[in-house]
């Protein structure tokens, strides 16, 4: 029993690292999507959307079969249950790339300014966004609870760019009356992102649950 429990653990961390990769590039792609504003490629992102689904599918039946076969205990059992809450976490990841390719496939400017992206610090959050995804996917692979707590600390930056997203988008729109709507349904980005800030520090929460037992849910390192 032992031997076929471990050889099904280690084909749902594999399934678990594919989604994990899917998702990144999904994120990637949509990021790179708004600051060049190619549709094409944000269209390419709602496609791959669907194999996101899928995997999140089976990941959890996958998961419902492990508990039912082999009612897993200790530490295998808080493995399973932090990879089902992970592929939760990592589908949503997926939503907000979906979301993000829409703005781009939905808004009517030819192109957006290049120096309000810059004073936005667009590319700068969607660069946090996925180092603090790679650098959860670390932390799982290594099961290191240091890596895993590294990545609380890189989302005040994504808070920050967030906060003063808002400000900056109502004086230029104060300026650009022509470009009132796109701005406003800018704001929609960088909550898309600051909310996947959100998420990962989940996925670090669940890797640290995993590794060392503690439960940091609700205390304080996250904010939904």
């Amino acid at each position: 029993m032992v031997k076929f429990i471990e050889s099904e653990l280690v084909l749902l961390k594999k399934e678990i690292d594919e989604m994990w990769n899917l998702v990144y590039s999904q994120l990637d792609r949509a990021g790179e999507a708004v600051l060049t504003f190619d549709k094409e490629l944000a269209q390419q992102v709602l496609v791959r959307e669907r194999r996101v689904n899928a995997f999140e599918l089976k990941i959890d039946s996958d998961v419902e079969d492990i508990i039912a076969l082999y009612n897993p205990v200790a530490i295998d059992l808080r493995f399973v249950l932090a990879m089902l809450k992970i592929n939760s976490n990592l589908e949503r990841l997926g939503d907000f790339a979906e979301g993000i390719a829409r703005f781009v496939l939905n808004c009517n400017e030819p192109a957006l300014d290049a120096d309000l992206l810059r004073h936005l610090r667009l590319e700068e959050m969607m660069e946090q966004v996925l180092s603090m995804l790679e650098l959860a996917k670390k932390a799982l692979q290594e099961e290191s609870l240091e890596i895993a707590t590294s990545v609380f600390a890189k989302d005040n930056l994504l808070d920050e760019i967030n906060a003063e997203a808002t400000t900056i988008l109502a004086d230029y729109i104060t300026n650009h009356s022509d470009a009132v709507l796109s701005s406003l349904n800018l704001v929609s980005v960088f909550r898309k992102l600051e909310r996947s800030g959100d998420h990962i520090n989940n996925i670090a929460e669940e890797i640290v649950f995993f590794i060392d037992a503690k439960v940091l849910k609700h205390s304080g390192h996250t904010e939904e």
